[in-house]
């Protein structure tokens, strides 16, 4: 894997160019010298996230699709005046920060399935709008209220969204940016993983806010499992993490917007609902 340093980018101003230079609390120099340093732990990270046991081997060029056969999984959704968050729950509705005004929520089909309906929805005024909406994927043994390290289920909560990168360089993402080459999936791993890391964006449950989403700090230990990502789709289960189609990570990363808050919902229909 190629270790080199991470190049960090905020949004330009319109008519200039600007490299932000603190995130988070953090200065982009720290952030870029994060990126390189980790690139000695990064396959623990990788692992955590996407992973190829040989259950997705089909070969080919992966990350560019939704669920097999499906093309891109994205579709335009019917613009829809909600007072909330549709299927979901006091118990996680409640846990939506007051001031967040983009909110992905991520529906599993099943407490055991692998199989995701991922919906965008910006709030206007008081109500909720449907605005995208793809197929993807989560954990290959579906989800979990109790995540730890290698049990193959995505976490189910809410989760803010801050901080964005990739191999591929920034396609305007409102996010922070990191792009580096120490994002490669390891070509061991079957073809059809390889470019699961081409886009990425954090989900901040057991991570440090304002660093690359490859920073490997577990505030909650590693037993706790982390590097939990929304990235592109190799029409299969993760490890963990969110999937959906390159379309839709590109839509994703110039969408959102920190100044809105951006959080994800995700979970099984049943404990989304609870």
């Amino acid at each position: 894997m190629a270790g080199k340093q991470g190049a960090v980018r905020n949004r330009p101003e319109r008519g200039a160019t600007m490299v932000r230079m603190r995130i988070g609390g953090a200065s982009g120099a720290v952030r870029a010298g994060v990126v390189a340093a980790t690139c000695g732990v990064l396959l623990m990270s990788l692992t955590a996230c996407g992973g190829s046991d040989g259950s997705n081997a089909a070969k080919g060029g992966g990350g560019s699709g939704g669920k097999a056969g499906s093309g891109s999984g994205q579709s335009k959704a019917p613009t829809v005046d909600l007072l909330r968050i549709p299927d979901v729950g006091d118990r996680l509705q409640n846990k939506i920060p007051a001031n967040s005004r983009q909110v992905v929520a991520v529906y599993g089909e099943g407490k055991d399935s692998a199989d995701s309906t991922i919906v965008l929805y910006t709030k206007n005024g008081s109500t909720w709008d449907q605005t995208r909406s793809w197929e993807g994927h989560n954990g290959k043994k579906g989800w979990t209220t109790d995540h730890h390290e290698g049990d193959k289920r995505s976490p189910v909560g809410v989760f803010t969204l801050s901080d964005a990168g990739g191999v591929l360089a920034d396609p305007g993402a409102e996010l922070p940016y990191t792009q580096s080459a120490s994002f490669q999936a390891p070509h061991y791993w079957s073809r059809s993983h390889w470019h699961d890391f081409d886009y990425v964006i954090a989900i901040d449950y057991n991570r440090v806010k304002g660093t690359a989403p490859n920073d490997p700090t577990r505030p909650e230990g590693q037993s706790k499992g982390g590097s939990i990502w929304l990235h592109m789709d190799h029409a299969g289960g993760t490890s963990a993490c969110v999937s959906l189609s390159k379309s839709g990570m590109e839509y994703l990363l110039r969408t959102l917007d920190p100044n809105q808050h951006p959080v994800v919902v995700m979970g099984d229909k049943a404990d989304l609902k609870a």
